[in-house]
C-alpha cells in the first residue's frame, strides 16, 4: 500500500481472533463471548485466561511482587518494574521460546503488574501489606485492594473487577500496536509489556477518565448542565468522555459501566446522566456519529466508587489491558512477521552543503 494515511487510521495491519468490537451494533465480544455475559459472572483473572489461553482456566494466578523501584509515578513504577523483571527472571526472547513458555511469562508478568500498581498506589510512606494477607483475597480485585489498603470493600472490589473486564481488550490501539511491534522483533515478553505501558502513559490514550470527574464537578457547581454544555461548545472545548473512533452507536462498555455505577449507588449518577443526555443531544446536532458516551465517561464514575484517585486511573487501565496486550503478543509471536511499515520521504531535494 503506497497511499499515505496519517496515524494509519483505518489501515488494516493485522488479522486477529482476540476481540470484536461491533461498530454498528454496540457490542464487544472477547473471542466471541459478549462482555455482558462476563461482567458479574466471571472474575477478571479468568477473563484474562479467555483472552490469552482461550480458556477461563487457569487464568491469572494469585501472586505478590515486591515493588523494588519507586519512580514517583504509578505508570513509570509499572514500566520500570516490568523491565526489571525481564532481567531478574531471565526471560527468554520470544524468538527462542515456545508458545507455552511465552504464556507462562505473560501470566507471571501480568499478575505481577497488578501487585506492582497496588503497592505503588499504597505509597512509600506506609509499610507494605504482608504477602500472606494479600493472598487471602478471593479474586484479583480483592487482592489488589488488600495490597493497596490492607482491607477489602465489596463495592470497591466489584467496581474494579467490572472496570478491568470492560477494558481488558479493544483491538489495535496505540499501546497494543506497540506491544505487537516489540513482540515482532523477537524481544522478551517483559520488553513488550513495558513498552505498551509507555504508550499508554500518554494522555491521548487512556487518560480521559482522570478528566471526567472535574468536569462533572463543574457541571454540578453550575447547576445548569445545558448552559454548561452550550458554553463549553461555544468555546470549542472538548467535552470529555464522548465519541469513539470505533463505535458509531453506544459504546457497549459504557452501558455496562453505567449500570454498575447505579448498582453501586454512586452519588455522581444523577449529574452524570443529566450531562450525558444534554451533551449527547448537543453534539449529535453536528456530529451524530460521535455523540455517545464512551468507556472513559462511566469508567471515571465506577473507579470513583472504588476510591481510585484520578492520577491512578491510567495505571488501573494498564492492569486490565495486560490481558489484551498478552493475547496480542502471543498472536504476533505465532504470526512470526517483523512489523516494518514504510515512510514516505518529503524532505528537501538533493542539495549541497555549500
Amino acid at each position: 500500500m503506497s497511499e499515505f494515511v496519517p496515524g494509519l487510521a483505518g489501515v488494516v495491519a493485522v488479522e486477529t481472533e482476540i476481540a470484536e468490537p461491533d461498530r454498528e451494533g454496540g457490542a464487544l465480544r472477547y473471542r466471541g463471548v459478549d462482555i455482558e455475559e462476563l461482567v458479574g459472572h466471571v472474575p477478571f483473572e479468568n477473563v484474562w485466561g479467555l483472552l490469552v489461553d482461550e480458556s477461563l482456566e487457569p487464568g491469572l494466578p494469585a501472586a505478590h511482587c515486591d515493588l523494588e523501584v519507586r519512580t514517583g509515578g504509578h505508570m513509570s513504577d509499572l514500566q520500570a518494574m516490568l523491565a526489571v523483571l525481564s532481567g531478574t527472571w531471565r526471560l527468554g526472547q520470544l524468538i527462542d521460546i515456545d508458545d507455552e513458555q511465552a504464556k507462562e511469562d505473560l501470566r507471571r508478568l501480568s499478575a505481577a503488574a497488578l501487585s506492582i500498581v497496588a503497592q505503588s498506589a499504597r505509597g512509600a510512606d506506609l509499610p507494605p501489606v504482608p504477602e500472606e494477607t494479600v493472598l487471602e483475597g478471593r479474586t484479583a480485585a480483592e487482592r489488589f485492594l488488600l495490597a493497596w489498603r490492607g482491607e477489602v470493600d465489596e463495592k470497591a472490589a466489584k467496581a474494579i473487577d467490572t472496570y478491568w473486564i470492560c477494558t481488558a481488550e479493544h483491538g489495535l490501539n496505540a499501546s497494543t500496536f506497540t506491544a505487537r511491534t516489540v513482540a515482532s522483533t523477537g524481544a522478551d515478553c517483559g520488553a513488550a509489556l513495558s513498552s505498551a505501558v509507555g504508550a499508554l502513559s500518554g494522555p491521548l490514550h487512556g487518560g480521559a477518565p482522570a478528566r471526567v470527574l472535574p468536569m462533572l464537578d463543574a457541571v454540578a457547581a453550575s447547576g445548569d448542565a445545558e448552559k454548561w454544555v452550550n458554553d463549553s461548545l461555544a468555546r470549542h472545548e472538548r467535552i470529555m468522555g464522548f465519541g469513539h473512533r470505533v463505535y458509531r452507536a453506544e459504546d457497549p462498555r459504557s452501558r455496562v459501566l453505567k449500570r454498575t455505577a447505579k448498582e453501586l449507588g454512586s452519588p455522581r449518577v444523577a449529574v452524570a446522566e443529566e450531562l450525558e443526555q444534554v451533551a449527547h443531544e448537543a453534539i449529535a446536532r453536528k456530529h451524530p456519529d460521535h455523540s455517545w458516551t464512551n468507556v472513559e465517561y462511566w469508567s471515571a464514575i465506577v473507579l470513583d466508587v472504588a476510591g481510585v484517585p484520578p492520577d491512578l486511573a491510567p495505571a488501573m487501565f494498564a492492569c486490565s489491558r495486560t490481558a489484551g496486550w498478552s493475547a496480542h503478543v502471543l498472536e504476533q509471536k505465532r504470526l512470526g512477521v517483523l512489523i516494518r511499515p514504510s515512510a514516505k520521504y518529503v524532505g528537501p531535494a538533493p542539495r549541497s552543503l555549500g
